[in-house]
Formats: structure tokens, C-alpha cells, sequence
């Protein structure tokens, strides 16, 4: 081993704790981009081995009744590979200890052979028999949630009509990776069924005898989705198509889709910022090792070393602890990723999701590493190439003061020689004082981003749930009604207050920008279900114009006074020109709304209505809707309380809870910056502190010199961090918000608040850390010289 490995061995024993401390840094940049990365790749080699083994369609064409014999016009269209047609339709679960009825969807399965397409996969049981009506395989997680099992009867409705069904298996399949009743946004197991039967049993419960109401189409290899997509729509327009859609449309595909694309922004996002705090640290730390080793360096040379032999002495440094961070932060990222799969398993209804690193990841967690930590030390390697060795053994030049500030005379008198001591150094080295706040500030910053995020999701929730939607329950009908119920509805025990609403499906376009949802229709003063400004304040609905939800606009890249392209895609599907009156702060899906009775006008569909939202009497609620789970014409109730606790259970404990994992990350990188600081100022200063406890001062004394200082530097971090806070928490919002949902920019005064009390606390035990070690310090020792 080389004299130059020995001081390298030395010097990393030396300053172990900061170099322990930028490691940590780095580690958890790497365990980011590692875990990140890996669940990506799981998720989306999941789902493409998932949807190629059972044959997921890339084309959904659903219409009012088709005859079978069509499907052979279908499956000679250019591009098309195959073909399936099928029943699908809504149901009703009606489970006696339950008031609300269970919305659920049939579909149907093929009598004598296996689907060609969107096949399902058996978990429990066996597969439905040839010929009979009876029987039915449901979706496994509504049966765990349930306590249900092969064997088991439910009642059904089908298209009002009872009946008593047979649970002979329990399935998935991966068009219901992500189950979610229809209208709402999260999961709930025990809430939306999915149930297979026989084609010619759901066929008859539908009157469909003979017909389909969907198409499954797969695409050839040359195939393309626009034109497949306009001859399909040409040949399904005279039987009711409500609008053929691509995979990327898809319910289920697009939530999966949308998580997979935030975890890919927040893994080219996030990590970099962890690495880049990492780099500073490290620039910090080797130049002030470089500065405090002058005359060493300039003895190596003048002993023949080369500067190339001795910047590369510092270069084995950086690479030392980048490599040691980048190995720990694979190894974190690994376990990190594993703990976080079975989060998705919970939400995402894979029958496997293994969690996989690629191997590059390593080499790029790796590379990264190395890159990050190589930037903040060449910075400062290049001063030992300039270093000449008969000026680097000289002792510096002492620094000129006579510009820099100057305490003033109430302050001389005011302060007491330590703290005078404190103020000058922090004064005369504004360049170092002012690195070392923004060091600790970014830490800070990271901490209040994550709980700003946080509590942003709190406040999605308050809003979206108690400003927004203000109803206890959302009633639906299978088809537009006359609004005549609404009278029927207002006659009901325990019905407060109805609201209409009509819910149109649309294919929205401007220009280049296009948007597959819906329009609804409310009344002109909505009170239980309404858009708000900004200001949330509800919005008046126009009939002369839409009001887009703020990410529909934003999608559509439309603003007010400007005209959208509306393909309505049901009744007589008419094509309008509506212009856009307004811009609403929606936090939940992609809305847009016009007035209920504008809406019905350009449909030519005059007093109809969807479904009505309500406000229930608590006290009779239980018996109105065992009530309304009697009408056959209802395709549904969703209450409130159940939709908000859904919602709040996934961003709690599913996917949303990485951001658990991002915060307590932050609070370590946060402790990280704020203890490499006080180790770096102690080890600037040990000297100089063993000259003052030589010269008569008092271990407190001398204590007081150095925590005085990092104290004031930490104080100066607070609004430093607040500021980058505000920032770092606008990228971050923007990173976790998808077209799905909205995370809000929110100044939370307690964020901030609990941001400042980490870095405090975070500067009391670094400095009683150091304070510790400076009590063992032996004055001597500390004078005697380094060579």
C-alpha cells in the first residue's frame, strides 16, 4: 500500500463522521432512484406479461345492440387480428346486513370455449359450467372482503330482474387490475363486484338474445389505433356505439398507467436532488480538507508527488464514500421496494408483482453516485494542481479584514468576548457563513415540501369532500329518467333536498389536444354538488358555455373565450361547438360542467336526468336506502362517507403512501446537512479552540465560541429553507399530480412550523454531539502540528 493509501486510510478515519454522514446522503438518493426504479419496471413487466397472457383487448367498442353476424364485418377490417363479442352490462349486489346495494358489473364469458380475448384468471374454484344459468365466478377481492367463497349464493339484480346466483369460483382479470366502481376514483373492495357468467345466460338477462353489446378487438402488428378506431366507429354508428376507445383509455389501464408515470417522474425528479445536496456537502467538505491540508500537500509534492498523484489522493476520497453511499443505497432501495410491493398488490389486483431490479439501475445508481460526488470535488481539485510547493509550505497569507463588516460600538459593548468571537467569524466569511445556511436550508426545504405535500392531500380530501361535494349519498339511474322522479325522490322518509344532475359521455377536442369523458349537466345554482373558484366559492353554471375542471383545461391546452369540439357519444350523439365560459379548481378527475337544461336542449332530450344527489335525514337513512335498493331502475347509490374513507385509505396506506417514505427520508437528509455542518466547523476549529482553553477560557466558554455559531448559521438556515420550501413544494405538487387527481399548492403554516423544529432539533443534538467531542479534546494534542 502506497504512502498517499495510508493518509487516505487516516484521513477517512479521521473525519468518519462527516464522511458517514454525505454517505447516508447519497444512500438515500440511490435507495430513491433504486426503488423507484425497480417498482416501474415491476409494474410494468407485470402488466405486460399479465394483459399478453390473458389476451387484454387494445380495442373496447361498446353500443346500445348489435347482431353477432357483425362481428365477422369487424374482424376483416384492416389491422384487426381478433375479435370477441360479449355481454356487459350493470348489476346490483343486495346483501342483507348491507342497506346500500353493491354495484357491480357482469360480463359475460363464452359458453362452450375459452374467450379469445380478456380472459380471466381462475384463483379459487373451478370455471363456470356449459349450459348453466346459475352459476358465476366472482372477483376475488370482493369475495375476501366479503367472507365470500365457492359455494356461496348472492342475489342479484340484472337489469331489474332478481335473481339468485351461485358462486362456483373466485377470479381476476386484467381488465380490473384497478376495480373501482364507476364514478369514483378509489378502490374499495367491499364496495364494486365484478361477476363472470355464461354468455347465454347474461344474454337473455339483457335481452340480448343473438347480439353484443361490446367488442373486443386485438391489433395487428401494423396496425393502426386511429384508423382501426374510425372504421369501427363507421361500421358500429347504426347500432348505438357509444364510442370505440383504445387500451390507453381503458378504466383500469389508465389509473395503472398514471402511477407508473408518476413514479417515473418522481424517480428523475426526486433522487437528483437528494445527490445534489450530497455533491455540495462534499464540496464543502474537500475544500476545507484541501485548505486545511495546504502544507501537506505542498510537502508531497516537493517530495516529488505529482499534482495529478496527489489530486488523485483526493479524488480516492470522493469516490471512497460515493462508492460506500451507492452500495448502501442499492442495497436500501432493494428492501425498500420489496416492503413497497405488497402496498400495490393491495390496490392492484396482480396475481403475481415480483419485486425486479434491473441490473443497470446498480451501475446507474452507481455511476450517478460517483458523477454527483465527482462535480463537487473538482471544484476544488483543481486548487491542487495550482498549488506550487514552496507557497503551499508557507503558511497562508492571513486574510485581510479591514473591508469586511465591523461590529459596532452598542454591539462591542453589548456582547461579551466569546460572542463577539462568534459575530466577527460569521461576518468576515460571509461566503462561508452564507454556504453553510444553504446547506441546512435544503434540508429544511426537503422537509417541508414532503409535509406540505402531505398535508395537501389532507386538504384535497377536506375540499373535496366538504366544500366540493356537500351531499350524503349520489343516486344513479340505469337510463335517463324523466326529472319527474325527482318529485318521487323529495316524497321519500329521509330525503332532505334533491339535486339533479345528467351525465353525458363526451369526446372533447381543441385542436391537436383531445379528452375521452363526460359532461354534467347541473342546475344553474348547484348547493350539493358544485364547482368552486379559486376562492372556493361555488360557481354559477352557465348554459351559453362549459366550465372545465383546472386540469381538463390544462390537458385540452383551452382557456376561457375559446371553443372546444364536442363529440357527444350517446342518444342521437350530435357534434357541438361549445365555447369555454370558465375555469373551476377541481382536485378529483378531469370535469366539465354545463346547465342541466342547455345540456338536455343540445341532446334534444328535454327533462331528463341521470341520477340526483342527496341529502339525507342520518336517523332514516338506513331505511331509505334499503328503499331505494327495491327500484329496479337504480343502477346504484354512493355515499359520501364511504367514497372519502375509500379515498383516504388509499392515499394512506396505497400507493400514495410513498410519500411517507420520500418525508422520513427528508428528516434524515435534513439531521444529515445539519450535523456534516457542525462536524466540519468543529474540525475548522479545533485548533482554535484548544488555543482558547490554553489561553484561560472555560470548556463552556469554548463550547459557546463554536454551537454559538452553528446556532446563528441554523437560524439564518430558517427562512432560507422557507423560501426554497415554497419551491421545492410547487415541483413536488406538480410531480404527484396526474389528470386523475390534483395535489393542490398549499401553504401550511404547520409545515413550516414542524420543517423549523426538525432543523432545531436536529442542531441541538448535532451540537451536543459535538460539544461532546470537544470536551475530550486534549489542548495539547489539538496544537500540536498534523505533518
Amino acid at each position: 500500500m502506497s504512502p498517499l493509501d495510508h493518509k487516505l486510510l487516516r484521513d477517512l478515519r479521521r473525519v468518519r463522521g462527516q464522511a458517514l454522514a454525505i454517505a447516508v446522503v447519497i444512500a438515500l438518493g440511490v435507495l430513491l432512484l433504486v426503488m423507484m426504479d425497480g417498482l416501474v419496471n415491476s409494474l410494468e413487466e407485470s402488466k405486460r406479461a399479465y394483459y399478453q397472457r390473458y389476451r387484454l383487448a387494445e380495442v373496447f367498442a361498446p353500443v346500445k345492440r348489435a347482431p353477432r353476424q357483425l362481428l365477422a364485418q369487424i374482424a376483416a377490417l384492416p389491422g384487426v387480428a381478433a375479435v370477441e363479442g360479449r355481454v356487459n352490462g350493470a348489476a346490483l349486489i343486495d346483501l342483507p346486513e348491507e342497506a346500500v346495494p353493491i354495484r357491480a358489473q357482469a360480463v359475460s364469458l363464452p359458453d362452450h370455449r375459452r374467450p379469445r380475448l380478456n380472459a380471466v384468471h381462475l384463483v379459487e374454484g373451478r370455471r363456470l359450467a356449459a349450459g348453466q344459468h346459475d352459476e358465476i365466478l366472482l372477483l376475488q377481492g370482493f369475495a375476501a372482503a366479503r367472507g365470500l367463497a365457492p359455494g356461496d349464493r348472492l342475489r342479484v339484480n340484472l337489469n331489474g330482474a332478481r335473481r339468485t346466483l351461485r358462486i362456483v369460483g373466485l377470479a381476476q382479470a386484467p381488465e380490473f387490475l384497478y376495480s373501482v366502481a364507476p364514478g369514483e376514483l378509489a378502490p374499495d373492495d367491499a364496495r364494486f363486484a365484478v361477476l363472470w357468467m355464461n354468455e347465454e345466460a347474461l344474454a337473455a338477462a339483457f335481452d340480448l338474445d343473438g347480439a353484443f353489446n361490446q367488442a373486443l378487438l386485438a391489433l395487428g402488428r401494423d396496425a393502426r389505433l386511429a384508423q382501426v378506431l374510425e372504421d369501427l366507429e363507421r361500421l358500429l354508428a347504426p347500432y348505438g356505439s357509444t364510442g370505440a376507445f383504445g387500451l390507453a383509455d381503458q378504466l383500469s389501464n389508465r389509473f395503472i398507467s398514471e402511477e407508473i408515470a408518476g413514479l417515473r417522474a418522481s424517480s428523475r425528479v426526486v433522487p437528483p436532488i437528494f445527490l445534489g445536496v450530497a455533491a455540495f456537502l462534499l464540496y464543502i467538505v474537500i475544500s476545507r480538507m484541501i485548505q486545511a491540508e495546504r502544507e501537506q500537500i505542498g510537502l508531497l509534492k516537493a517530495f516529488g508527488y505529482s499534482g495529478a498523484a496527489v489530486a488523485a489522493h483526493y479524488g480516492k476520497f470522493v469516490l471512497a464514500i460515493a462508492v460506500a453511499g451507492a452500495l448502501l443505497g442499492c442495497l436500501l432501495g432493494v428492501l425498500a421496494g420489496r416492503s413497497l410491493v405488497g402496498v400495490y398488490l393491495t390496490y392492484y389486483k396482480f396475481p403475481f408483482l415480483l419485486f425486479r431490479v434491473d441490473p443497470g439501475v446498480f451501475l446507474t445508481g452507481l455511476a450517478v453516485s460517483i458523477l454527483v460526488a465527482s462535480a463537487g470535488g473538482l471544484l476544488v481539485l483543481r486548487q491542487v494542481f495550482a498549488l506550487n510547493p514552496a507557497v503551499a509550505m508557507r503558511p497562508p497569507a492571513p486574510p485581510d479584514y479591514s473591508r469586511s463588516a465591523r461590529l459596532g460600538r452598542l454591539l462591542r459593548r453589548l456582547l461579551d468576548p466569546p460572542s463577539r468571537m462568534v459575530v466577527r467569524r460569521l461576518l468576515r466569511q460571509p461566503g462561508r457563513t452564507l454556504s453553510a445556511a444553504g446547506g441546512i436550508g435544503a434540508g429544511m426545504a426537503l422537509t417541508v415540501a414532503m409535509l406540505s405535500v402531505m398535508s395537501a392531500f389532507e386538504r384535497s380530501l377536506e375540499l373535496s369532500f366538504g366544500v366540493i361535494d356537500r351531499s350524503d349519498a349520489t343516486l344513479s339511474f340505469i337510463e335517463p329518467l324523466s326529472d319527474k322522479t325527482l318529485l318521487e325522490l323529495g316524497r321519500m322518509a329521509g330525503v332532505i333536498e334533491v339535486e339533479p344532475f345528467r351525465q353525458v359521455a363526451v369526446m372533447l377536442r381543441h385542436g391537436r389536444h383531445s379528452y375521452r369523458g363526460a359532461i354534467s349537466g347541473l342546475v344553474g345554482r348547484p348547493r350539493l354538488n358544485r364547482p368552486v373558484d379559486k376562492h372556493m366559492q361555488g360557481l354559477f353554471i352557465r348554459a351559453d358555455g362549459l366550465i372545465l375542471g383546472e386540469s381538463l383545461a390544462q390537458i385540452l391546452r383551452v382557456q376561457p373565450g375559446q371553443s372546444l369540439s364536442v363529440e357527444v357519444r350517446e342518444g342521437r350523439r350530435p357534434r357541438l361547438q361549445l365555447p369555454v365560459a370558465g375555469v373551476a379548481e377541481t382536485l378529483l378527475g378531469a370535469p366539465a360542467y354545463l346547465e342541466l337544461g342547455a345540456l338536455n336542449r343540445a341532446l334534444q332530450e328535454p327533462n331528463r336526468v341521470s341520477g340526483a344527489y342527496l341529502r339525507v335525514d342520518s336517523a332514516q337513512g338506513e331505511a331509505l336506502y334499503r328503499t331505494l335498493k327495491e327500484m329496479p331502475a337504480v343502477a346504484g347509490v354512493s355515499l359520501r362517507s364511504e367514497a372519502r374513507s375509500a379515498l383516504r385509505k388509499l392515499l394512506d396506506s396505497g400507493a400514495g403512501a410513498i410519500r411517507y417514505v420520500m418525508a422520513a427520508i427528508a428528516a434524515i437528509i435534513t439531521f444529515g446537512i445539519v450535523y456534516n455542518s457542525a462536524r466540519i466547523a468543529f474540525a475548522e476549529r479545533a485548533r482554535d479552540l484548544a488555543s482558547l482553553r490554553v489561553l484561560g477560557f472555560t470548556r463552556g466558554e469554548a463550547a459557546f465560541v463554536l454551537l454559538g455559531e452553528l446556532a446563528l448559521i441554523t437560524l439564518l438556515a430558517l427562512p432560507l429553507g422557507a423560501l426554497l420550501g415554497y419551491y421545492l413544494t410547487e415541483a413536488v405538487a406538480t410531480g404527484f399530480s396526474t389528470d386523475l387527481y390534483r395535489v393542490p399548492l398549499l401553504l401550511v403554516p404547520s409545515s413550516y412550523g414542524i420543517a423549523a423544529l426538525a432543523v432545531l432539533a436536529a442542531a441541538t443534538l448535532s451540537g451536543w454531539l459535538v460539544k461532546r467531542d470537544l470536551d475530550r479534546l486534549a489542548p495539547i494534542d489539538a496544537l500540536k502540528t498534523q505533518e
